[in-house]
Parts: structure tokens; C-alpha cells; sequence
């Protein structure tokens, strides 16, 4: 049944004219923006991939909340946590920037999945560093190691000091650094369901089915009200002033297919939805769904 919802929203969306091989008309795209992308995408069904810079250390933004799950639901599974595991809002937790906690009281009583819901969700900041805290972050960078990712790692908490000493390009990368290659590695192991836990993995995909912000990946697939009709696509952004970055699974009746775009040295830094880098990632993976999720033809 969500395939055919997804077939049918793919086939009432205009079929877009492009120029060229998905290669180059990716290459073209990147050319025009009025900063610099990486990009690369990866149809987990065939293995096939495109990319654009993919293996160029980018700065994060909040898309580093994404590996954040994934350790504490590989301790989740090792009993190391619990999602309802309760953790106390206290004042000297909150901190600027996106997301809801830090305008409610000191006091309020959420549990390990609340936090996680709200760092995934709204992105929010306060509840990423309480997640943060309860996984550590050297695990979340132990973690990215084992999984052989040479160019990840979370430096700090958002909007607070680091609690150590830093490598030198902290600063140039800020909250953390990857490649666009790298993250979609992460949120492969997310679809593949490495952690070995079915449930929790669907757990992952559903918090992420329902990010709140649809302005990157999801602007020109969904006409739907993803509050009502469920998404087919699982998302983790990150924004700063010159920073358009978003991670995603895109399930369509013929392909499941990761994207992972990264922007910076933007000179559009407007925070509205019709930014350059919002409308570039969208029109990239319309682009790449155009290419690889329809379902194949039926033989003759």
C-alpha cells in the first residue's frame, strides 16, 4: 500500500525535463550554486552511486545527531541504557538554537526516547547534548571508527565548550566533521540494520520519517501531510548561517536509495525555504529519484 501511495505522487509530479546522463546533469547543478556541495547517493537495491566531491571533510551541523542515535541504540541493545531510561530537565541543560526544551521548565521529567525524538525531530539542541551525555561522546566516536569512517567525528555538545583538548581543525568544522560518503555509510548501516535489532532500527527510521523540517530531500517528492499519510523518507538535517546539510533514506517502489548533500560557503543565507542550498538539494535528489525510483519496466 505505501508503494502504491509513493507510485502514484510520483506519477501526478511532472515529469522534469533534464540534460543529461544523472552524472552530469548532478555536475551541472553543482556548478550554478552560489557556493560549493558535495553530494552522493546511493541505490541500496542495485548498489549503484553517484557522487559529486563525496569524499571532502565537511563541516556537520546537527547531521552529526544522526551517528548520536546510533550509539545509544547499539546500547540500547546491549542493556547499557533503556529508552525509558528518565532524565530530568534541569536549567543548566539548556542551550540556544533549535528545538523546544530549553523554553520549558527546569524539572520536567522526559525519558532516553524523549530526547532522542526531540534531537531527531525538531533538531533540538538541548536534547542532543542530555543524549550525548547519557552515550558519551567517545563512544559515538568509537562507534564511527569501528565502522571504518576515517573523516567522522563529534567533537562537542552543542553550544557549549569542548571538555578536553581538540584536534586543530575543530574550530574550522565546529560541533563535527564527515564526508558526504561517510554520513550515507551511517545511515546505510541504519537501513541495513547492522545493530541487529529489527526493532530498534525501525524505531530509527520512523523518528526520522518524521523530522519536521521538508524543505531539503523532501520538497519536490512529498505532497502529502506527513502528519496524516506516513513519509517514505527518513531525514537528519543540519543548517547554519552558510550550511545547508541533510542525510536521507528515500523508499520508493523501486529503489531505496540514500542521499547525502552537504553545503557550505553559501552565499545565500537567507533562513527561508526557498534558500539556494534548500532548493538545490531538492532539486538534486528529484534528480536522482527521477533517475532510479521508478519501478522497472515490466518484460514484453
Amino acid at each position: 500500500m505505501r508503494f502504491r501511495r509513493w507510485f502514484a505522487l510520483l506519477l501526478l509530479l511532472p515529469t522534469m525535463a533534464w540534460a543529461g546522463t544523472l552524472q552530469q546533469d548532478l555536475d551541472a547543478m553543482a556548478r550554478s550554486f552560489h557556493g560549493r556541495i558535495a553530494i552522493y547517493a546511493k541505490d541500496l537495491n542495485t548498489g549503484r552511486s553517484v557522487a559529486v566531491a563525496a569524499d571532502e571533510e565537511v563541516a556537520t551541523a546537527s547531521v552529526i545527531k544522526l551517528p548520536v542515535m546510533l550509539e545509544a541504540m547499539y546500547q540500547v541493545k546491549a542493556g547499557r541504557l533503556k529508552l525509558d531510561d528518565p532524565i530530568v530537565l534541569k536549567d543548566s541543560d539548556k542551550v540556544q538554537g533549535s528545538g523546544v526544551l530549553q523554553f520549558l521548565h527546569g524539572g520536567l521529567r522526559l525519558t532516553l526516547e524523549d530526547a532522542i525524538s526531540l534531537m531527531m525531530m525538531l533538531s533540538d539542541n538541548t536534547g542532543a547534548n542530555l543524549v550525548m551525555e547519557a552515550a558519551g561522546i567517545p563512544n559515538v566516536n568509537a562507534r564511527l571508527a569501528a565502522m571504518g569512517l576515517k573523516h567522522t567525528c563529534l567533537y562537542k555538545e552543542v553550544y557549549k565548550k569542548p571538555a578536553g583538548p581538540m584536534p586543530p581543525d575543530q574550530k574550522k568544522f565546529g560541533l563535527g566533521k564527515t564526508t558526504a560518503r561517510e554520513m550515507a555509510a551511517v545511515m546505510e548501516s541504519v537501513a541495513r540494520c547492522d545493530l541487529g535489532d529489527k526493532a530498534l532500527c525501525d524505531k530509527m527510521i520512523y523518528i526520522m520519517k518524521n523530522q519536521q523540517y521538508r524543505n531539503m530531500v523532501a520538497r519536490d517528492l512529498e505532497t502529502v501531510d506527513t502528519t496524516e499519510t506516513p513519509s517514505t523518507i527518513a531525514a537528519k538535517l543540519g543548517q547554519l548561517d552558510d550550511v545547508r546539510n541533510e542525510v536521507a533514506l528515500v523508499e520508493t517502489p523501486g529503489a531505496k536509495i540514500v542521499i547525502s548533500a552537504f553545503t557550505w560557503d553559501n552565499q545565500d543565507q537567507r533562513w527561508t525555504p526557498d534558500n539556494e542550498a534548500e532548493v538545490l538539494i531538492g532539486r538534486m535528489a528529484r534528480r536522482i529519484v527521477d533517475e532510479w525510483g521508478r519501478p522497472p519496466a515490466a518484460p514484453k
